[in-house]
Order: C-alpha cells, then structure tokens, then sequence
C-alpha cells in the first residue's frame, strides 16, 4: 500500500502534495492507493506479523497493534472526509473517548454535558456517589459514556463537571484556566435532540484556557453533514459502529484530530494499549463509508418526512430539522440537514410501550446508524436503572419514543407507524407537549 502511510509518526498520514478536496459524496467513494498488484478494493492484511528484510532497520509494518496496510488505508481515508491531520481507527467507540480521556493527568480538569452517551459519565464520576452517578447518567440514551466519566473521576484525582452545554454561561462559569483539559461536547444530544453552538463554545474555551480540547461526538451527524473541527473543534470522534459502517456488523471508534502533536499522543496511547482496529473490521468499515453520502441522503430524507408525519398529527417531535425546533437555525448554521434520528411524546407510558412492541418493520434495538429503521423507549430500556424522579428533574420524558430512521420505503415505514399507534391507541393531545425547550445560546 505505497500511500497509506507508517503510523509511527505523524507525517506517514500526512503530505506536503495534499489531493484535490471532493466534494463528501465523491469523497467517500475515493480511495486512494493501490497495492502491488494494484487492486480495485484494499486487501485484507489479516497477519499479526510483517517479516523484515533487515535485522537493524524495520520496514513500514512490522507488528499489527502498531500499525497494518488496511487499517493505514481507512485511517487516510477518514482523513480526507474528516478534513483533520490525522484520523485513526479503534475498537470501538468508547475505546477512542478513553484514548482521548487518556490526554487528562491528575489534576487536571473535564467539562462535560449533562446529556451524554451514557458511558461517558461513569467513566467520570465516582461509582460510590449513587445520586450523582444516577443524575447524570440518565441524561443519556445508554450509560457507556457516563460510566467512563464516572471512573475517571473516582481513580485518577481529575474533577468532572456536568454542566448544559447548551448554556453558554455554564459552561463559562466551570472554566479553570490551565487546569480545564478537555471540554467534551456532543450536538444533538440524544435523543433530546437538544444543539450545542459548537463556535461560541469552542472560541470561549480556547480563550480562556490554553491548554483545554475541544471535543466533540460527531457520531449522531457523521462527518457528512458536519464537520466539528471546521465550526472550532480540537477533536471529532465517533462510534464507527453507527453511520459509517451503516450495517451494525461491526464495532468501530474513529479519532479525527486537528493538531499534530495531539495526534502523536493520541497515536501513543492506541499503540501502547493495543486498541487499534483489526484488519478484517477496518476493510468492512472502509466499504460500509463508501455508501455513507448515499445513505446519509436517504435516511434524512425518510427521518424529515416522518419528523413532518408525527407532528402533522399532533404529537411533540424533537428533530432539529423541524422548524418548530427551539433551535433549529443554530443546528441548521453548523449542519447540512438534521440527521436520520428523532424522538417524540405520547403522553402515555403505557401507550408508548404498545407503540413500539405493535411495530413491526421497527425492530426494538438500541443504537442507531444502521440501514434498518430501529425503535425505542430510552426510560423502559437504556435508562430502566435511573429513578423515575432523577429522569423526571432531568426532563427526560418517561413516554419518550427514539425513531432511528433507516433507508427503507418512507411510505412502509409511516403505514407501519400509523399502525402502531393505532394499536397504542393513542390520540395526540395537548398531554403530548415538547420536551422543555432550551434557548438557543448567543454568539461570541
């Protein structure tokens, strides 16, 4: 693989010679480089070992955990579509935040919002402090996110900060100069579908603490429609697992970073851990991003024309491509569209639960991403533990539907969602309100 570049250091990724910048759809279906024998699709180096030719000098490859030609090839890949200086690809989503995390040292300091992918919290905050575990952790569709966060907080003598991040001021009033690391983002939120003005808040870390990184979960948007180190970001990660493998048949973290050095670091903590992904999984994930542009289109498109469905018919839904959105222009100043997941109020619990067991080409699953349209309940399955007066100080409505729209017939898809709430025999009423609307903060 001539071009795909020594992951030691951090100019194999990179050249002085950049290639012409695609337009996203021409970029995801462009890979470049070639192997010896000039190949159509990059082989699969399924090998652990590359033998050398010198007992003094290694080649480009000589062990997989540091480095391997497909993987070397998603990575440049991911580069041109992230736009960042280097990207990398990990075992999964969460392996890529605790890479990332991994930059923090004992005393310094991490802002995070107070709706995350659940897992990040418990990484943060302490597992003896059951209250405060609860309280953010079910801010969250799953407790991934939070759980991280929790153990970061209890272990490594760093203090985490759940602010709204939504509220500029909050996020103002926990800046601590030198000892703010890491400000970890993510817009939407999921699935209260709430927007974080990803400028104003990167500009007012990056003036106010020199050394903190702006990070941010791109996973919900996918680099298609936005792009996170464009709007300020120092970091855009993802859950490779979702959109850009589109089929759920794999488990994938994506690491875009903007500055070099950080990316040496970042490249450090993935060799010496052993996190990178293996070969057979980045040649399913460098196909699955081939169709992502393609995708993207279709399941936004679907996701608009059922968001419009729901609300026609009276029921409150949370998508930020709706212009009753409280913010709608802010998302729509950042991102090309509003994605292809949104979630909606009966004003019934028990309806609710009808509602998602009568779907039938709505598979009951958590997760999102994927080709096939998914349905939830956050409150009855990625958030059953959390007390019901924590969910509620939260506004996290307990008759909350997640839709994760897929690429299926919109037309099926809404006949089958009509039939659902048929058998929930719900009646949208005014008892089906919005989710608390949050004010769209001010610029810089």
């Amino acid at each position: 693989m001539s071009d795909s570049g020594d992951n030691r250091t951090s100019s194999s990724s990179s050249s002085s010679n950049s290639p012409a910048r695609y337009r996203q759809a021409t970029a995801c279906v462009t890979v470049r480089g070639s192997d010896q024998h000039n190949a159509s699709c990059t082989p699969i180096y399924q090998t652990a070992t590359f033998k050398q030719t010198s007992a003094t000098e290694m080649g480009q490859f000589d062990y997989t955990r540091s480095g391997n030609p497909t993987r070397s090839a998603l990575e440049t890949h991911l580069q041109s579509i992230m736009r960042c200086s280097r990207a990398f690809a990990t075992t999964t989503g969460m392996s890529a935040l605790d890479a990332i995390l991994r930059l923090v040292g004992a005393g310094d300091e991490i802002i995070a919002g107070d709706d995350l992918y659940g897992g990040e919290f418990h990484i943060l905050c302490g597992f003896d402090n059951a209250s405060a575990a609860a309280v953010v952790g079910l801010l969250s569709p799953l407790c991934r996110t939070n759980r991280l966060l929790t153990y970061i907080s209890k272990t490594l003598a760093i203090k985490v900060h759940h602010v709204d991040t939504t509220d500029e001021a909050a996020v103002a009033a926990r800046l601590n100069g030198d000892a703010t690391r890491i400000v970890l983002l993510e817009s939407p939120t999921n699935p209260l579908m709430k927007i974080v003005d990803i400028r104003a808040v990167a500009a007012l870390v990056h003036a106010n603490c020199p050394r903190a990184l702006v990070v941010v979960d791109n996973t919900m948007m996918s680099p298609v429609l936005m792009n996170c180190l464009e709007l300020g970001a120092d970091i855009e990660y993802h859950s490779g697992t979702k959109y850009l493998s589109g089929h759920h048949d794999l488990m994938a973290g994506i690491i875009g970073v903007k500055d070099a050095k950080v990316a040496e670091s970042i490249y450090f903590i993935i060799n010496s851990t052993g996190i990178g992904l293996a070969p057979f999984d980045s040649y399913l994930l460098l196909r699955g991003i081939k169709t992502l542009s393609l995708r993207m289109e279709r399941q936004q498109e679907n996701a608009v024309k059922i968001a419009q469905f729901l609300e026609s018919a009276g029921y409150a839904v949370n998508y930020p491509a709706l212009a009753s959105h409280p913010q709608h222009a802010l998302h729509a100043s950042m991102a090309k569209g509003g994605g292809a997941v949104l979630s909606f109020t009966t004003g019934s619990v028990e309806a609710s639960v009808r509602i998602v067991e009568a779907a039938r080409l709505w598979g009951i699953s958590v997760s999102f991403g994927c080709v096939n349209s998914l349905i939830s309940m956050p409150c009855n399955m990625s958030h059953a533990s959390i007390p019901a007066e924590v969910r509620k100080a939260r506004a996290l409505p307990e008759d909350l539907i997640r839709l994760c729209v897929g690429i299926e017939d919109v037309n099926d898809l809404i006949d089958d969602l009509k039939m659902a709430l048929a058998a929930g025999n719900v009646h949208a009423t005014a008892a089906s309100t919005r989710v608390a609307p949050v004010s769209i903060v001010s610029r810089l």
